[in-house]
């Protein structure tokens, strides 16, 4: 049966006319502004229309949108301000489109191979939305539905990403933005694969098998398809809900987000890259109580190679020891190249934020008196600065979605106002660490899940 929805040149080609004409006027106007002097109050304009431009389209640039607003300093802070207020959820599609995925991914019968199924959806985004159902024999599920022509829309807008970040070339060369275009693009078309995404879901759940802390749903394997993702219904609430919960309970949940991202990485080399409070519920023990958190997501996960693990952890140790030597490895296990004296100390600037809380042997917040939106903003801003002097550096493809999801945990941290002494969770982490027993568990899980 041959795929009708595979990058389509009449999709992309109506997609490339509705992006243009709402994202070719705030391109002039930017434009434009070189002409006549840049002027804050002119970027903070333009940033407002274009991220207006965005919010009208919806779709996979939008979520290219989100995701750049949450790199530090890939584009400049009026336009990261901007576009963070893009939302994720997207109006449903429809019941016509509804059975016509429905029917395109498991036939003609697929109302006879449920329970039940919700017309009306429990979640909408960017690429799909999601629909309540339950198996034949009774048990829950979530049905996510890819939207139609998805290929063909993230192929067009994949090409706008070129404006977004012509963006901050005309502002500022400092940071070299093409490794972090690229890292996006792959992970984008990673996400429409929902194959693939059961793949990383069967992963998780054999990393996580029975945690008191982090739950990983079952993939229904009968009812999943490249464009039909059919995962165990997992009972939640949603993390913005425990704010005002006691400590005791705040930072149960920050131990569980903690445990969820850092456990797969220093064991598997391998992060869920979108830390967004929206890819996690919380679920209760049997007596009632705040127990963990329910890992929903499985788009965007990165696999990193074990040396770029081992370079995580020299750093850190590194950076504990001051250690000059080992500091400038990991930056070149990493993939720096050509780096001067003065730029590796501005990038230990940056390093000595991210990794603070992981040095520091004591119970603490994250960052004391910093708005979750802001963290890591002003950090961002200062090594930019001194890169101006320093000269450009090009940002290695794996780091973009480490240093990103790392903002987005610390992020979470603060919404809970989570006090723990983030050192011993992390060297409990890290015990034993090397990067041959990295490398032996990560293929064997790469082969055990058919992933690249």
């Amino acid at each position: 049966m041959s795929d009708t929805e595979q990058n389509r040149f009449s999709a992309r080609a109506s997609r490339y006319a509705r992006v243009g004409a709402n994202v070719g006027g705030v391109a002039a106007r930017i434009a434009g502004g070189f002409l006549v002097g840049r002027s804050s109050d002119g970027d903070r304009r333009n940033a407002a229309a274009l991220t207006a431009a965005l919010g009208g389209l919806k779709g996979p640039l939008m979520k290219v949108a989100q995701l750049i607003a949450t790199i530090p300093e890939a584009v400049p802070a009026e336009y990261a301000e901007e576009l963070r207020k893009l939302q994720s959820e997207a109006p449903p599609m429809g019941w016509a489109f509804v059975k016509r995925r429905m029917t395109t991914e498991l036939g003609a019968d697929w109302v006879n191979r449920l329970g039940s199924f919700e017309k009306e959806p429990a979640a909408a985004a960017s690429l799909g939305q999601v629909h309540r159902a339950t198996t034949l024999d009774g048990r829950r599920i979530a049905c996510k539905l890819q939207y139609p022509d998805m290929e063909s829309a993230v192929e067009a807008d994949l090409r706008q990403l070129d404006l977004l970040f012509s963006i901050h070339r005309r502002m500022s060369n400092v940071i070299d933005t093409r490794e972090i275009k690229q890292e996006i693009a792959a992970r984008i078309r990673e996400e429409l694969d929902y194959t693939r995404e059961a793949r990383h879901a069967r992963l998780y759940r054999s990393i996580f098998p029975s945690d008191d802390l982090v739950r990983v749903p079952k993939v229904e394997d009968s009812l999943s398809t490249r464009r039909l993702l059919c995962l165990e219904w997992l009972d939640g609430e949603k993390m913005l809900a425990f704010k005002g919960e006691s400590e005791e309970v705040r930072n149960r949940l920050a131990k569980a987000m903690f445990r969820a991202w850092w456990h797969p990485f220093a064991q598997v080399g391998i992060i869920h890259g979108d830390p967004h409070l929206g890819n996690y519920t919380v679920f209760r023990d049997a007596g009632g109580e705040p127990a963990g958190i329910n890992l929903l997501d499985y788009g965007c996960i990165r696999i990193f190679p074990p040396d770029f693990v081992g370079g995580v952890i020299d750093l850190y140790h590194g950076l504990l020891a001051e250690n000059r030597a080992q500091i400038v490895s990991a930056y070149e296990t990493w993939g720096f190249k050509n780096l001067k004296n003065d730029q590796i100390d501005v990038l230990s600037l940056w390093a000595r934020f991210i990794f603070g809380p992981l040095l520091d042997d004591r119970v603490r917040t994250i960052a004391d008196g910093v708005s979750p939106g802001e963290y890591g903003r002003r950090e961002a801003f200062q090594v930019h600065q001194a890169l101006k002097e320093k000269g450009p550096v090009t940002i290695p493809r794996e780091f973009v979605f480490m240093d990103r999801a790392a903002i987005g945990l610390g992020g979470v941290f603060l919404h809970l106002d989570a006090r723990l002494n983030f050192h011993r969770l992390f060297n409990a982490e890290i015990e034993a660490f090397a990067v041959a027993q990295v490398a032996a568990r990560q293929q064997a899980k790469l082969t055990q899940f058919g992933l690249p």
